[in-house]
């Protein structure tokens, strides 16, 4: 996530961690690391300034806490001071009944997101309805109903007009949670502008909350600015931080505008989607993890924790069905490399481009190697030489290379999981369990 900035950020916390003295050249290297990571982020140089200021004069002015040394000290305040930066608080959307109205600009996301916020609200219990009133662009209420289908929740779209269909929605829904899909629109287009402000009249929503592309950087201050004296926003969604450089900007400058982030949009896929938490966001980026968003994923995902399983794998006694398993366990939660990013520790792991990329055509080929397996190759995978793979590939209709890729990934993940057994803060607790099933405790 925010690759360039989690890289900037991580190597920050190690040069930390690994000073022999914390004084004024060691706390100016630092800051001038972190100083390089934020602006190329887009954030603002007057907020990194004055960031860089905070960081000098609490480290070299402070005492630090009873029991902490200075350069605990220096890794506590600096991963607060960054949280302080991107957010503060914790962007809170209650789950209740209530009505959402979504504003942004063209091209944000909208209605893609109103299909991500139905999706978040559908797997916590609750019932969901789309409301089609962008009748601007072409194709996109059939984009709406296409979203709708998918997540498997009622869509909104009988009337001409915004306002019309709004008001059919109104009195036609049951649903617990209504999301109205608005025209993209700038925000001084008059037009426009008036039929925000009229539906904002019409739905009384509960939220209203602003999409904004995290590849605008700090023009999310001016945004969130324009939309709160049109319509009056609640709170922002910022999309498509995993495909832009200037994501660390755009968090920076709703905090700003005043506007707090609710959600982050972290992908293509319908799942790709959390609500946002500056402290486990900061985690996530420096390497130390986000344990509650590897729950929550594992919740959504339907993932079954065996602890029989759980108990092998984290010894490296896992069989070839057992690997298979895990990897599609696994891949109901999303990328391996998103996962990872959440337990701590890992995301500071150089783990092998191979584990991270199990692509679901090449997981289709392993199914048929590992049927074509005798009982006894299953259960140890070592015992397969040359005469074995080439006897196991004809019988699964693959090449013989494709057989030799699974056995090498098998032994990968093996050596991976002994390196992170001995990761912090997956002993106690409800991850434990689940964090043993994906040998990482």
């Amino acid at each position: 996530m925010l690759g360039s900035l989690g890289t900037g950020l991580r190597d920050a916390f190690k040069r930390i961690a690994g000073l022999g003295v914390v004084d004024r050249e060691a706390v100016e290297s630092v800051v001038r690391e972190l100083q390089r990571a934020l602006l190329q982020s887009d954030v603002d140089v007057q907020l990194v300034s004055e960031l860089s200021g905070r960081i000098r004069e609490r480290v070299l002015k402070d005492k630090p806490p009873a029991g902490m040394t200075l350069k605990e000290y220096f890794i506590k305040m600096l991963y607060d001071e960054l949280v302080s930066l991107l957010g503060a608080e914790k962007g809170e959307v209650g789950l209740r009944k209530q009505r959402i109205l979504l504003a942004g600009l063209y091209g944000s996301g909208k209605t893609t997101c109103s299909g991500k916020i139905a999706k978040w609200f559908k797997v916590r219990g609750m019932s969901i309805g789309l409301v089609a009133c962008d009748t601007h662009r072409a194709a996109a209420q059939e984009q709406l109903r296409q979203i709708a289908s998918r997540v498997d929740v009622h869509v909104y779209d009988q009337g001409k007009s915004p306002q019309e269909i709004a008001k059919n929605a109104l009195k036609a829904s049951k649903d617990d949670v209504l999301i109205f899909d608005t025209a993209g629109r700038d925000a001084l287009d008059k037009e426009l502008a008036k039929e925000l402000k009229e539906l904002g009249s019409l739905v009384k929503a509960d939220e209203v909350l602003l999409v904004i592309p995290a590849d605008i950087g700090q023009a999310a201050r001016r945004q969130s600015e324009e939309f709160n004296k049109l319509v009056g926003i609640t709170g922002m969604i910022i999309t498509k931080l995993d495909g832009t450089a200037r994501g660390g900007g755009a968090l920076a400058a709703a905090h700003v505008s005043g506007a707090a982030v609710k959600f982050i949009g972290v992908g293509e896929k319908v799942d790709d989607f959390e609500s946002y938490d500056p402290k486990r966001f900061v985690g996530r980026l420096i390497g130390y993890g986000d344990i509650e968003g590897l729950l929550e994923k594992a919740k959504s995902a339907g993932v079954e924790v065996d602890d029989g399983k759980a108990k092998r794998l984290l010894e490296g006694k896992f069989t070839m069905d057992d690997f298979y398993e895990q990897l599609g366990q696994m891949g109901k939660m999303g990328s391996l490399s998103k996962m990872m990013e959440m337990i701590p520790g890992m995301g500071q792991m150089k783990i092998p481009k191979d584990m991270m990329d199990v692509q679901e055509g090449r997981m289709k080929k392993w199914k048929f190697i590992i049927e074509s397996m005798t009982r006894q190759e299953r259960e140890n995978p070592d015992e397969i030489k040359a005469s074995r793979i080439t006897r196991i590939a004809k019988g699964s209709g693959t090449a013989e290379a494709d057989v030799r890729a699974l056995l090498k990934s098998y032994k990968q993940a093996q050596k991976f999981m002994k390196m992170a057994k001995g990761g912090k803060g997956l002993k106690r607790g409800p991850l434990a369990a689940l964090a043993k099933q994906f040998g990482a405790s």
